[in-house]
């Protein structure tokens, strides 16, 4: 199943869809012919039986998914499929440098098949493997595009020698190379450019010896003589501009378009811009009142671009467009001043890379080894432009067992020379073209030359149009043309056999026709009259149908149980349910099987009820549950076995006296022990443990069943289990016991809080007593008796 198919089981499964609803689609879409029908998915069929329609059913019925027809009993249908046609399928290129056997470009293949033709119905995808293999040895074709204004100068020198330096490194990765050179600077206008007589010789300051401004210059041809491309660059001189923007672009178009001066072959073609500035785009030009957007095309004479005066710098996206048209993959070797600025042009140009320039452009030749194993490693497919319609969807299988979907379908990283990784491609048409002609795309990957060719034929009609009879007498007299099973109106006619004119579609003597039992309703209000015949009308829910002569029949307004139309165990045909077998009922919902009736004991209802459609109704009120099992108000089986159990075995309880007359409706066996009753694992049918006590209190134990054959069987324990009397001297001394330690516990506890106590104010008497403090200061109102005076006339002599 493709995943047009899955995605629609999905989404009907999520919005609680059924089956009615994913042929909904075939339905709704109301086709009129065979042609039109398989347009609208690749479920739908389209039913040649002359008699399937039934009365009332429009010529749109005959258009629905395959399933559903052949349930409606149709016997044939048709439903074209579509296919797949390998035209070229040569293998992809084993190949090595090493050995002597040389092949011409065009002869490696890399990529496998190189021809199909799809046949493709509408929704109906199909998928074809794709292989691809990185060749050994491919040849290559390296352009250096470099920047002269005056700030490369120190960079010139370095390139110099770039020619035979390179092809010796190459040399490691291809037998074939070629390499050529251009150079740029500006626009030869202002302000881009000073264009005094004197700066036009001379645009450098000082004694500095420069050439005239030029756009661009083919210098030297791709070339395999490296001593060639060192003598010519050596003979360049930087020249100068105005503004620090370069016209790089101009220059990178001309070297795109120009395929027979540049010398490009169907190889690896490599373009490396060298510069150590920006670039000026589309709208610059205005500045020097350039107004004409760039052509695209060519205009080298005598190797140098001769319109930059003319036409304005190209555009990223235009650039994008011819560098991808001629398979030319550019490493910009920029500085690191510019490099933000050059990774986001590297952004939306497909297979380009960007690398570190240093700044007297010594590094050039590891930028560039670098920059080539980055863009060959990494394999990413593109087609050309789609039909109207078509769509393609990828799927990578990759090194290392990585799968890819989506966009990362298209692409494979980390390949390395002589691997081999493949895709999944399919193809998907949702409408048939205008014309019905086939069309053809390509598929190819980005930076090769090679290309799949696609031929894509459209199914637009069926099979069975091709034996249509034109003015066949089946349509009202050759009104029409009869194909596949129906008549296709001529223009102006209608009906299902082209009877009416449009003109007279609602006329009185046609719709009295259209009246059952000589009604006012046309077609019971559930369709339209049309020349005289009732076509039904279609409902938002396709499954459910207006049918009969009048449309006086439906499907859907029979009656339901259970929230479901004839209880889901029915079909409803004209508003009445045809029931399965074991079920009966208006609404199918009266069940003829019994087993959901059964009891545990394996009778009906528990032999306390009868079983009605599935269901036990219970004959007395007291016994409930599916299966007149419950009783809430009931004792209980042991409960109500107990007094002729009692009797039987014991001779004992309340039916001694009339024990024969109302206990003997089961067998009694007595056994030993307990441990010897029945248990529910030794039974095939259900039985009841019971444990009752006597007016003795003493415990008798004992089994109650109803075998398979309806007897009822009582096993008992033969020996009643007592209990024995308490032991008098134990009790009391245990309670005088009791009594004497319960004493001498209090008296423990009495004596302990005492201690307590005595401690707790003995220890406030000491701290009371440390605290005290005694005075020893004089009495204030003491006086001595002694008086001493001094004579102050006295001088110790």
């Amino acid at each position: 199943m493709d995943l047009r198919l899955l995605l629609i089981a999905a989404l009907s499964a999520v919005l609680g869809g059924s089956w009615a609803e994913e042929r909904s689609i075939c339905i709704q879409a109301n086709a009129q012919s065979c042609g039109e029908c398989i347009q609208v998915s690749q479920m739908c069929g389209w039913c040649t039986d002359e008699n399937f329609l039934n009365v009332g059913e429009s010529k749109s019925a005959r258009c629905d998914d395959v399933e559903s027809l052949k349930k409606k009993k149709c016997k044939e249908i048709e439903n074209p499929r579509g296919s797949i046609a390998i035209t070229k399928n040569e293998g992809v290129t084993i190949r090595n440098k090493d050995v002597n056997v040389k092949l011409k470009p065009e002869d490696i293949i890399q990529i496998q098949p190189q021809k199909l033709s799809l046949t493709l119905r509408s929704g109906e995808p199909q998928t074809f493997d794709l292989k691809f293999k990185r060749a050994e040895d491919y040849p290559i074709d390296l352009y250096y595009l470099m920047d002269l204004s005056y700030s490369m100068k120190d960079d010139l020198e370095n390139v110099k020698n770039l020619g035979t330096d390179l092809m010796k490194e190459m040399q490691e990765i291809t037998s074939d190379f070629r390499i050529g050179f251009g150079s740029f600077v500006e626009k030869t206008v202002m302000p881009y450019i000073s264009t005094t007589p004197a700066r036009l010789i001379n645009p450098c300051s000082g004694n500095q010896n420069c050439t005239s401004p030029f756009s661009y210059k083919n210098v030297l041809k791709l070339t395999k003589k490296g001593d060639e491309f060192n003598r010519l660059v050596s003979q360049q001189q930087i020249s100068g501009n105005l503004d620090s923007p370069e016209g790089g672009f101009d220059a990178i178009m001309q070297v795109a378009v120009c395929e027979e001066q540049i010398g490009w072959r169907n190889v690896t073609r490599l373009l490396v811009f060298s510069t150590d500035a920006g670039f000026h785009f589309a709208g610059d030009g205005k500045l020097g009142g350039i107004v004409l957007p760039n052509d695209g095309k060519c205009h080298l004479e005598n190797n140098i671009y001769t319109m930059s005066h003319y036409y304005d710098y190209p555009s990223i996206a235009h650039l994008v467009q011819k560098l991808s048209e001629h398979n030319i993959q550019t490493i910009f070797a920029v500085t690191e001043e510019f490099q933000p600025v050059y990774k986001e042009l590297k952004n939306l140009i497909p297979k380009s890379a960007v690398g570190t320039l240093s700044s007297n452009s010594s590094n050039v030749i590891k930028l560039i080894i670098d920059a080539y194993n980055s863009l060959s490693s990494e394999v990413i497919l593109e087609n050309s432009r789609l039909p109207e319609g078509v769509s393609l969807s990828y799927k990578s299988f990759c090194k290392n067992g990585v799968q890819g979907v989506g966009e990362n379908g298209r692409k494979c990283s980390n390949i390395s020379i002589g691997d081999e990784v493949s895709f999944k491609i399919s193809v998907e048409s949702n409408k048939c073209p205008l014309d019905g002609k086939p069309e053809v795309i390509t598929l190819k990957a980005q930076g090769f030359n090679e290309e799949v060719k696609i031929i894509l034929n459209f199914i637009c009609d069926c099979e069975c149009a091709k034996k249509g009879v034109p003015d066949s007498q089946k349509c009202n007299g050759g009104n029409g043309i009869f194909e596949c099973g129906a008549c296709k109106c001529n223009e102006g006619r209608i009906g299902r056999e082209c009877e009416c004119s449009k003109d007279e579609v609602r006329t009185e003597d046609l719709d009295a026709n259209c009246r059952k039992d000589n009604g006012t309703d046309i077609c019971s209000n559930n369709g339209d009259c049309i020349c005289g015949t009732c076509e039904c009308k279609k409902r938002e829910n396709p499954a459910e149908i207006y049918s009969g002569k009048y449309c006086e029949c439906d499907n859907f307004n029979c009656d339901r149980s259970n929230n479901k139309l004839c209880g889901g165990h029915g079909r409803c045909e004209c508003r009445k349910c045809i029931c399965e077998a074991n079920y009966t009922g208006s609404a199918c919902d009266c069940s003829l099987d019994t087993s959901t009736c059964l009891a545990k004991n394996g009778q009906l209802c528990n032999g306390r009820g009868i079983c009605e459609c599935g269901i036990c109704k219970c004959s007395e009120s007291k016994f409930q549950g599916p299966t007149c099992e419950v009783c809430p108000t009931c004792p209980g089986v042991c409960t109500e076995q107990k007094d002729c159990v009692q009797c039987r075995a014991f001779g004992e309880g309340e039916k001694k006296e009339k024990c024969q007359a109302e206990c003997s409706y089961f067998n009694l066996i007595k056994v030993p022990r307990r441990e010897d009753l029945p248990q529910p694992t030794d039974q095939s049918f259900p039985l009841t443990h019971c444990k009752e006590k006597d007016a003795n209190d003493c415990w008798f134990y004992y089994t109650y069943a109803i075998t398979k054959n309806s007897t009822k069987e009582v096993y008992v324990v033969e020996k009643l289990d007592c209990p024995s009397g308490p032991d008098i001297i134990p009790i009391v001394l245990g309670v005088v016991a009791g009594i004497v330690l319960i004493g001498l516990a209090l008296l423990l506890i009495w004596k302990l809080l005492m201690i307590i106590h005595d401690r707790r104010e003995f220890a406030k008497f000491e701290k009371e007593k440390m605290n005290a403090k005694w005075d020893t200061g004089e009495n204030p109102i003491y006086k001595s008796a002694v008086t001493t005076v001094i004579n102050p006339k006295y001088e110790g002599k």
